[in-house]
């Protein structure tokens, strides 16, 4: 019986694009515009949530390699391929983030010139002005300029192989061309699970090419679909169980969420068509099924859909198009719950891939526009369109310099964002301005009161300013709100013994390393709790254990000698300073307990050297402004003691009434 014919693809004479150069050349001006465009991303250092994906100190060997592929929950997702990345990286460049921001760059630049030579070979017109919207872009930005979202920038590289290794296998049906394209797919889900799509974007394509699907067209492609299946399901279970994508805030009924996904995908189309006001936290909409002008957003997606499967009779690439982005959208529409979701249901990252689909049709239509215009215009307006998008990326890319710049512009256009407000307050105490940290608690608290994190480190700071009585209700509040949050736990243990109540903060440090075994901090703590209970020879095994856990633990090994001062153990105290000064040579107060053990062991000389660099290293630590005044006073050295001796008072006046 004779086989039906099948359709053939459209095109019958080369396709019309920008760029009539050779491939390698076009690629060459594709890295050309888009590293002059990112190159203020290279100035970029790490920012949050970066420090879950640079490989951490624990699986830096060939042991934590093992690690990150059979252990989930090793690493902050479970993308094996990705974090393997990540690893040789470190392998590399260790934390120079210049090194990361490069490749990101290169990765960048890679896709966008697989997305043209894709489109090329589908005969779709445009392509390399295609590559170039994507690479010029600035709502990818957000995908380049931050170093966790090499996921991103990874995965499409992968998942443009493994669809050019798939055509050729369609062209050719040879079993290696097969495998080669699988084996690219299954690399694309080991680095990012949003390439599961990938399947369905090669049906779209086949019949945007044939105007049908045969069985040959899906046959194939059904292991895929399950191979994506697995990974979709693994990384849902991830998100939920060890992330925490789950409770109150992800409590969606169905009628929610088909609110939410068709909001989202019109919200992802209008930052395509219209690039401004672009945000690292967007704000999170409330979704209401009560409110009846919510309809409109799905309405008017399945109207637009509709229209496009009706204009498919005479042209079905608007359509294809359309059914590309709004696939590849579809783990983030909300229909799969995802951490994120927890601050806003929006950002910028997630449509990184989908995007390709429209600038694939863009691109089509400016070169069908052009070619309606004099000559040479028509080229003008396009250049001119790449030119303004390329310095509104340049321009995006600044923010990603620093988490002050990245959460202050945030602000800017966000206030009500907490998750920002709290970032901010991080920050700011890492730089030693615990006071206007605060006031961003504070506010992150107004804005989202049922945030344990928040509490915790509004309370942190409170005990760092000596205000712990303040602080504790703060952190017994975060306690109630999550009760394995061991940081919680260790920041209540902290403002307990700030508080003179050693006892009650034993049981707190306990309590986190109840939740955390490994907490290296919580274990210092609670030798340093035990020791101020007057139990020291309890203590001393742990600050052993935290420097088992944490070896260049600097603060370890000054409590450790603290601790061997008060047994009188003072050579191995001494031994404990001299380390903690080695690990950290700029640590202040190291230099002032070695000071103090010194003169214990009647080494004066020596004692002052150590006061002398321990004001050195911080003038504004006043306990060390008093030892170095004394120390003086008993050298001789009346005129300079006193100096010393004012400006401890000056700093800390309690220290006027000491003998």
């Amino acid at each position: 019986m004779p086989q039906r014919p099948r359709p053939s693809p459209p095109a019958a004479s080369p396709p019309r694009d920008l760029l009539d150069w050779p491939a390698g050349w076009s690629c060459a001006l594709i890295f050309f515009v888009a590293f002059i465009a990112y190159w203020p991303a290279l100035a970029g250092g790490f920012l949050w949530d970066d420090d879950g994906h640079v490989t951490k100190a624990g699986l830096r060997s060939l042991g934590g390699l093992w690690r990150i592929w059979a252990e989930p929950g090793a690493t902050q997702q479970y993308y094996p391929l990705l974090h393997s990345a990540f690893w040789l990286e470190h392998l590399l460049w260790g934390d120079a983030p210049v090194g990361y921001h490069l490749l990101n760059i290169l990765l960048h630049v890679s896709a966008a010139c697989l997305l043209a030579v894709t489109l090329r070979r589908l005969a779709l017109p445009g392509a390399w002005l295609a590559g170039l919207l994507f690479a010029l872009h600035p709502v990818c930005v957000e995908s380049v300029a931050w170093i966790s979202e090499q996921k991103n920038t990874l995965s499409t590289v992968i998942y443009l192989c493994a669809a050019l290794a798939y055509l050729r296998f369609d062209e050719s049906r040879r079993p290696g061309a097969y495998l080669l394209a699988t084996v690219l797919f299954v690399a694309a889900l080991g680095t990012k699970t949003v390439t599961a799509t990938l399947p369905a974007a090669l049906l779209v394509v086949f019949w945007w090419r044939r105007g049908c699907l045969a069985w040959r067209d899906v046959a194939p492609l059904l292991p895929w679909f399950a191979l994506g299946a697995v990974a979709g399901f693994v990384t849902a279970r991830v998100e939920r169980t060890l992330i925490g994508a789950e409770g109150a805030d992800f409590a969606l009924g169905a009628v929610q969420r088909c609110l939410l996904a068709g909001r989202v995908v019109w919200f992802y189309l209008g930052k395509l068509l219209w690039p401004s006001d672009l945000v690292f936290f967007y704000p999170r909409w409330d979704v209401d099924a009560s409110e009846p002008w919510q309809y409109l957003f799905p309405l008017g997606l399945a109207a637009a859909l509709a229209g496009l499967a009706w204009r498919a009779r005479r042209a079905r690439g608007p359509l294809a198009a359309a059914l590309f982005f709004t696939g590849s959208l579809f783990p983030a529409l909300g229909f799969i719950n995802v951490f994120p979701f927890l601050f806003s249901f929006v950002a910028d990252h997630f449509q990184y891939l989908a995007c390709m689909g429209v600038f694939a049709a863009a691109a089509a239509g400016l070169m069908a526009l052009s070619a309606l215009l004099p000559r040479g215009i028509g080229c003008v307006a396009i250049a001119g369109l790449l030119v303004t998008l390329g310095c509104l990326t340049s321009r995006q890319s600044r923010i990603y310099h620093d988490g002050f710049s990245l959460y202050e512009s945030t602000l800017a256009r966000n206030p009500d964002s907490w998750i920002a407000h709290n970032n901010l307050g991080n920050l700011l105490v890492e730089s030693g301005r615990a006071d206007e940290a605060i006031a961003h608690f504070e506010t992150a608290l107004r804005l989202r009161p049922d945030h344990a994190p928040s509490e915790s480190n509004l309370g942190d700071q409170l005990t760092r300013l000596g205000r712990a009585n303040e602080a504790i209700p703060h952190l017994q509040r975060a306690i109630q709100l999550a009760p394995a949050y061991p940081e919680a736990h260790n920041n209540l243990g902290l403002a307990l013994l700030a508080a003179n109540r050693a006892p009650e903060a034993v049981a707190q440090f306990q309590e986190a390393l109840r939740y955390r075994p490994d907490y290296a901090q919580a274990e210092m703590n609670l030798g340093l709790a035990l020791c101020s209970s007057n139990r020291v020879a309890e203590g001393i095994p742990h600050f052993q254990r935290a420097l088992q856990l944490k070896p260049d633990y600097a603060d370890a090994h000054i409590n450790w000698g603290g601790a061997l001062v008060v047994s009188g153990r003072l050579p191995e105290a001494l031994g404990h300073f001299q380390e903690a000064i080695r690990v950290d040579p700029g640590n202040s107060d190291a230099h002032f307990k070695l000071g103090r053990a010194l003169a214990f062991a009647g080494r004066s000389g020596d004692a002052l050297a150590a006061y002398r660099k321990a004001v050195e290293l911080n003038p504004g630590y006043a306990d060390a402004q008093l030892a170095l005044a004394l120390a003086l006073q008993q050298a001789g050295q009346q005129a300079e003691a006193q100096e010393h001796y004012t400006e401890a008072v000056r700093l800390n006046p309690a220290l006027a009434r000491r003998p």
